[in-house]
């Protein structure tokens, strides 16, 4: 997905910790709510996607995952940290937003290859 010079900004965000969710709505109208584990597993830090494509981890065992806080980062993006003590993925508005439009076929295809390495989402 290419996103437009002028990208959506989110207007609110919310930690549903409970639901193990981050919920997003953008000032296009657009709203998302994204589960912790894909959060985790998606992280954009070079330890989960390495340096090319090639390189990205398949990250296992995330199911509870929990968010422990989100910090800002200039007014661009979050940090998120999880309480498995990842902490060093750099969320920008333009990536939590790709993540919300994908989700569905990101999720596929980590079920896929978490099944393809006979990886489980359980700890």
């Amino acid at each position: 997905m290419t996103l437009q010079a002028e990208h959506p900004w989110p207007v609110e965000i919310r930690v549903r910790r409970a639901e193990r969710r981050l919920e997003i709505d953008y000032d296009d109208g657009a709203s998302f709510s994204l589960p912790f584990e894909l959060l985790r597993v998606e992280s954009p830090s070079a330890e989960v996607q390495g340096h090319s494509p090639s390189q990205k981890v398949i990250v296992a065992g995330k199911r509870y995952v929990g968010v422990r806080a989100l910090e800002p980062v200039g007014n661009y993006a979050v940090r998120i940290v999880f309480d498995d003590g990842h902490d060093t993925g750099i969320y920008s508005w333009s990536y939590l937003y790709w993540l919300g439009c994908e989700q569905e076929r990101i999720w596929r295809e980590y079920l896929d290859a978490l099944a393809a390495r006979g990886l489980s989402r359980e700890p």
